[in-house]
């Protein structure tokens, strides 16, 4: 257990905007200490859990004369939330306590500030606070705290609660999970799911997505595994769609097979949270309107890091990013929720990844299915086509799962460049506001320049064919959509940048043939002066004869320190891949590097020209190819019926 993320021992937490209510009321700061005192780093939590003597699923155990806080991740209120996009006005809080114990309530503003609200002291038996929410727009978190005396005492319950009468309706969820090739995870996900109650009432249906060779239906543990879920368990198989085919065929079974109010999209290899689910579902039956709402991705590998919190896509660049920057890979056992004012002000996204997303029935009915797109963008352009029709997204904090983090890894170079470089235009076709898509095109070619300077000639291959794709129109998105991908893994393969020596031992031996300048490695430019001269130099070493011919690296170069101003100085390099399984050798290639370049100009060029044509042309498209129709097609199922 990420404890972290569920209880907070810390006895001294300062108060982000304590500097700014000097005369405010003493009471309104938790453990206020000297400067020296106030740490927040992972020696003081580890001794701070000695007050925690028994940790259960809904229970916790805490010592005598010691302070534990609930203003977590998983265990404060998100009331920011709930005031936005719900009719609701209060919040019952109910706490069970054996023993003697004081209760404190507090309440956080948008500007991270906190104080106590309600309190009550010698605790033996239930407590319960009813907190309004009428002063939460625009930030704010919920949380108690539980201080003891003399006597140890023990949390049997806490919980939130809400006037039940307020939800628009009592809803299920088809969690659908697209697999390909991880049996023994989708086993592991139907056994806990199995073995969660509260997750088995919200729950229609588990859907697994089988697009894979290594089938699910025949690991171990499987038939237990199925026997338990019963009738609330289906299988699929079907050829390899990617996330967006496999997700798919989980829209369109979830509202066509089944009763559920919403289907969930969740990744094979996360790690659920399974309250998580159920807050989800409850969220979205009380929101005002029909609701996508979305988990956060917690680090699979740093379990206390909250990796992504909210995302957005800047539509002149067509390109996603974080909408708070500071939250990225925030550690909760380094830094408590208490004392970072950024976590409390309410993030309002324009998508939510499908590692974890529950969309309602209706919107799927509404706006169709996902884009044909095999990987990447799907997720985002859903969440954008939503928001086009009136529906609103919502990351909701306190639902996460953990999963592997994107910087784990750089398929911008393997054979998912192609996808990154069609879906983006893809996606700033269907939404850009921007005359000639604004910046997308401008950064799309020094994109492909700064690969070509740095001897990546797999990547711009590959997305030189994604915008001969796009420009070819709409239709090539289901017609390519099953083969696209081994087209681009044998492409990436046929450059030197793209195959991958696996042992050490064949790695070929590292030679300079010049020495360096001043016997240092080349640094990044200084200016955007130096960086256009520096590029300019570096380009015209393409087209000058070479001087000989040198089949050795020049260097090793590690994947993080891979740059195109240390690279484009260097006529080959042994460059280690981004897992560090392995490396490629990259080679200087002056005729593939002109080829590249010329015809990358040439497809920019068209698609500049073209754009006004192209956007009306993929808007037009966009309902026929998301639709259930063009799916069953692809799929190649006789349409079904619904229940």
């Amino acid at each position: 257990m990420a404890l972290p993320l569920y209880v907070d021992t810390r006895t001294s937490v300062s108060n982000p905007q304590a500097k700014h209510e000097a005369g405010r009321d003493d009471r309104e700061r938790i453990g206020q200490k000297s400067k020296d005192e106030q740490t927040h780093g992972p020696t003081m939590l580890a001794t701070a859990r000695k007050s925690i003597t028994k940790v259960e699923r809904h229970a916790i155990s805490v010592a005598s004369r010691s302070t534990v806080s609930f203003a977590t991740y998983f265990n404060a209120f998100p009331a920011a939330y709930w005031r936005q996009w719900t009719e609701v006005e209060s919040v019952r809080l109910t706490v069970e306590v054996k023993g003697s114990a004081n209760v404190n309530v507090f309440r956080s503003t948008v500007r991270g500030s906190f104080r106590r609200v309600a309190s009550k002291r010698d605790v033996d038996g239930t407590a319960e606070f009813d907190i309004s929410l009428k002063s939460f727009g625009d930030g704010g978190w919920l949380w108690f705290d539980l201080d003891t005396g003399s006597t140890p005492a023990e949390i049997l319950s806490a919980v939130w609660s809400v006037d039940e009468s307020l939800a628009r309706r009592r809803g299920t969820a088809a969690v659908s999970i697209t697999t390909f090739n991880r049996p023994d995870d989708c086993v592991a996900q139907m056994r806990l799911f199995a073995g969660s109650p509260d997750l088995l009432d919200v729950l229609d249906t588990l859907m697994i997505v089988d697009q894979g060779t290594q089938l699910v239906s025949e690991a171990a543990g499987y038939d237990d595994a199925a026997a338990a879920l019963g009738d609330k368990f289906r299988i699929m198989r079907q050829p390899n769609l990617g996330g967006s085919g496999g997700f798919a065929r989980g829209m369109y079974e979830g509202t066509r097979s089944t009763d559920a109010d919403y289907v969930m999209l969740l990744d094979d290899d996360v790690v659920v949270e399974t309250e998580g689910i159920v807050r989800a579902v409850t969220f979205a039956d009380f929101c005002r309107t029909d609701t996508i709402v979305g988990g956060h991705m917690l680090n699979l590998y740093e379990r206390s890091v909250l990796h992504s919190y909210g995302e957005s896509v800047n539509l002149y660049r067509t390109m996603w990013h974080p909408v708070e920057e500071s939250l990225e890979s925030f550690d909760f056992n380094v830094k408590a929720l208490r004392s970072d004012a950024t976590l409390h002000r309410r993030v309002d996204v324009a998508y939510n990844g499908w590692w974890m997303c529950l969309i309602p029935r209706a919107a799927i009915e509404r706006i169709g299915l996902s884009l044909p797109v095999f990987i990447k963008w799907d997720d985002a352009e859903y969440g954008l086509r939503a928001s086009a029709h009136g529906i609103p997204t919502v990351s909701l904090p306190g639902a996460a799962v953990w999963h592997m983090p994107w910087t784990e890894k750089d398929d911008r170079l393997d054979w998912q460049a192609y996808y990154h470089q069609r879906n983006r235009w893809l996606v700033g076709l269907l939404y850009s506001p921007y005359r000639s898509g604004g910046a997308l095109p401008r950064e799309s070619f020094l994109s492909d320049l700064k690969h070509l300077l740095t001897l990546q000639y797999s990547p711009v291959a590959m997305r030189v064919q994604a915008l001969e794709d796009v420009l070819s129109g709409p239709g090539h998105l289901h017609d390519t959509l099953e083969q696209r991908a081994a087209e681009m893994r044998h492409l990436h393969a046929s450059y030197s940048d793209g195959q991958v020596i696996r042992d050490i031992a064949a790695y070929p031996v590292v030679l300079r043939r010049k020495p360096t300048r001043k016997g240092t490695v080349a640094s990044a430019p200084a200016s955007r002066v130096n960086w256009v001269m520096r590029a300019a130099v570096s380009a015209a070493r393409n087209y000058l004869k070479p001087s000989g011919r040198w089949d050795r690296p020049e260097a090793r170069v590690a994947s993080d320190q891979v740059r195109w101003w240390r690279v484009a100085g260097l006529d080959a390099a042994l460059v280690s891949t981004a897992d560090g399984t392995g490396a490629t050798v990259y080679k200087r290639d002056r005729r593939e590097y002109r080829r590249l370049l010329r015809r990358s100009r040439q497809l920019h060029l068209e698609l500049v020209r073209r754009w006004d044509d192209l956007a009306k042309e993929y808007r037009r498209a966009l309902t026929d190819v998301t639709s259930p129709q063009a799916w069953e097609q692809t799929f190649g199922i006789d349409p079904t019926p619904r229940p």
